[in-house]
């Protein structure tokens, strides 16, 4: 399978959901057989090897910023236009050297390119499946990022949500093949495409396991929250926690760390309006930190896998969660997750069980054995080759682009190992 994988940028370093989504895909996809063409932004902080090991061409080209009135004019939302001009002349320098079998579309990142690969299959007689790798439902995002906006930015906010309906609209109606990374929003595309079907397609995971772990009163008395914060949807999560949690946590002798990359400019505000909260930052390795943690917190508002999830579990974590913020993982509420239906609620969850070691080890035990034979990686690799492989053939033999895949009834066959 030859196939050109557009990306938002090279996920080498993958410091946040995005770029692990992206980079356990692309290598998924690599070890399943495809011959993998990728072209994304570079990362000059962090230069890739000019030959990649796996045999991945990776074709990575700088940031092109442009003027705040002309990213107004584009009819593109903001999420994709950190292309370039050289990007786009590696992309219509690549449609032209082979036959593709796909172009896959990684994220709505990528969808500046869709006018040209629309052209290019147009003109070819042999035209390649489009693939559409959705990382979250952005119709929804982008609205309750309007709505969680005030004054001008607002304003603003309201036409890029016009501009990402159009764009979502569009990378749909022209895939062969759209996928979901959760269950929930397998369904919100079905419902918007019509009869199209989605392909679930959840994150792997290939970090450490712990084997096993106690939670007793020599860890301390810390709640933790792992992961990036430089997406406005997890701030605006973030910091209305923390409204509900940092003074309540104080009072009750209750650690709260965050860890993980973010802005220095905004992590510096964060540590002045809640001087209370431990905000670490990016660190080289997360485990200690989580080892030294009862419990790992999901205060998300948006749905959307979260891969911290599996990083929680896997490190034998208790979790504690909005009710909206984990789908896609089998855990069960009261069980082996606590979910909540309001930070201030969240809060108080953390206050009632951070001394319950009896709970705490149980849902931390019954959580890794939910997830411990799920999210392999090599699996939803072959899982991704297999839909595209199966198009391309029914294109050959009937000389259609129908799609193929079962939308809402795959999730619980894949999540099952099935």
């Amino acid at each position: 399978m030859q196939c050109l994988w557009l990306t938002l940028a090279d996920p080498e370093p993958a410091t946040n959901g995005q770029l692990i989504y992206s980079k356990g895909l692309i290598e998924a996809a690599c070890h399943a057989g495809a011959s993998l063409t990728v072209i994304g932004l570079a990362r000059p902080e962090n230069p890739r090897a000019s030959v990649d090991p796996r045999g991945i061409d990776w074709r990575l080209a700088d940031e092109q910023p442009k003027s705040a009135a002309r990213r107004l004019l584009s009819r593109d939302p903001m999420v994709t236009q950190r292309n370039s001009t050289e990007m786009a002349r590696t992309l219509e320098h690549a449609l032209v050297e082979r036959s593709w079998d796909a172009v896959v579309f990684d994220s709505i990142c990528a969808g500046w390119a869709l006018r040209h690969v629309v052209r290019h299959r147009s003109r070819n007689a042999r035209p390649p499946r489009i693939v559409y790798i959705a990382h979250n439902h952005e119709v929804t995002v982008a609205r309750r990022i309007a709505a969680a906006s005030q004054g001008l930015r607002r304003i603003l906010k309201e036409i890029d949500f016009l501009k990402v309906i159009g764009l979502e609209r569009r990378l749909i109606s022209v895939a062969d093949i759209v996928t979901s990374n959760t269950p929930d929003d397998c369904r919100r595309f079905a419902a918007s495409s019509g009869v199209r079907p989605i392909v679930f397609l959840p994150p792997g995971y290939g970090g450490p396991r712990v084997a096993s772990r106690k939670i007793d009163a020599s860890v301390p008395r810390r709640a933790i929250l792992v992961g990036s914060l430089d997406w406005p949807p997890k701030r605006i999560s973030l910091e209305a926690f923390l409204a509900a949690a940092a003074d309540l946590f104080l009072h009750a002798g209750i650690e709260l760390q965050i860890v993980g990359e973010v802005e220095a400019g905004y992590r510096a505000d964060l540590r002045r309006r809640f001087p209370s909260v431990d905000f670490v930052g990016p660190v080289t390795d997360v485990r200690p930190y989580m080892q030294d943690a009862r419990i790992a917190l999901v205060p998300d508002l948006l749905g959307g896998f979260k891969l911290k999830g599996l990083d929680y579990v896997f490190n034998r974590l208790p979790i504690l969660a909005m009710r909206i913020a984990l789908p896609g993982m089998p855990l069960e509420d009261g069980r082996d997750v606590g979910l909540f239906d309001s930070h201030s609620a969240l809060a108080d969850g953390v206050v009632a069980l951070i001394d319950n070691f009896q709970s705490l080890n149980a849902w931390q035990e019954g959580a890794y054995a939910a997830c411990a034979d799920r999210f392999d990686w090599d699996r939803i690799g072959r899982h991704l080759m297999a839909h595209i492989r199966g198009t391309t053939d029914r294109q050959v033999r009937a000389g259609t682009a129908a799609p193929t895949s079962d939308a809402v009834s795959q999730p619980a066959r894949l999540a099952a190992g099935r």
